[in-house]
């Protein structure tokens, strides 16, 4: 545990607002406001793979890859990714009843260790407004090849420059998003992680967004 990584990235897009930069972000209906961005497929390369996630969160085309910012390295001692499709047993034991199947890129707590598994648990918030109640739960056992501790994040600033509505909606990952643009000086609450990444870039980074824009 602790080799592999599991690769995820996060796609920053701006454009030039009538009133400066403006990146756009989305309204997840259970889990507040959040950036695009989703999990990389086995031997995909990043700028592919921030490409693909950002046209199918937002159903723009024409974004420009202005260029990669960074990447953070994340261990969850207590946590595991999924590396792929991921099984969930009943027991330790591949014979027995596997009743569910998570996604690539999931993150589950890790409970107990038995042989050549991992008795794990995914549970599913509802966060809007906050976090209220936990509205499914899978637990089990799954194959700890399919689990890795650790997470590479990497972030990309992409631009549009393409005309949009004021709003729009996408739907994806069994959830229909709402898309709007916000003035990088007057950003909305984002969801708290991400807001974390927003810091990450500007600060650990010295990546300024709002100047490059223009550029």
């Amino acid at each position: 545990m602790g080799e592999l990584f599991l690769d995820k990235v996060v796609a920053f897009i701006t454009r030039a607002g009538a009133q400066g930069a403006e990146l756009l972000l989305f309204e997840h209906p259970y889990a507040g406001i959040q950036l695009p961005a989703g999990t990389v497929e086995a031997g995909e390369p990043l700028a592919h793979a921030v490409l693909r996630e950002a046209w199918e969160e937002t159903g723009l085309t024409g974004l420009e890859l202005r260029r990669s910012i960074g990447a953070q390295a994340v261990t969850l001692p207590d946590h595991r990714f999924t590396l792929g499709r991921a099984q969930v047993y009943a027991r330790p034991d591949a014979a027995s009843f596997g009743w569910a199947e998570l996604p690539r890129g999931v993150v589950v707590r890790c409970l107990r260790q038995e042989g050549d598994f991992e008795q794990i648990r995914y549970r599913e918030w509802d966060r809007q407004p906050n976090s209220r109640y936990v509205t499914y739960e899978i637990t089990g056992w799954a194959p700890r090849a399919l689990l890795t501790d650790g997470l590479h994040r990497h972030f990309f600033h992409l631009s549009h420059h393409g005309q949009t509505p004021a709003q729009w909606t996408v739907a994806t990952d069994s959830h229909r998003f709402r898309l709007f643009w916000a003035r990088l000086d007057a950003l909305p609450a984002l969801e708290p992680l991400q807001a974390g990444w927003l810091g990450y870039v500007q600060k650990e980074l010295g990546y300024d967004l709002a100047a490059d824009v223009h550029r």
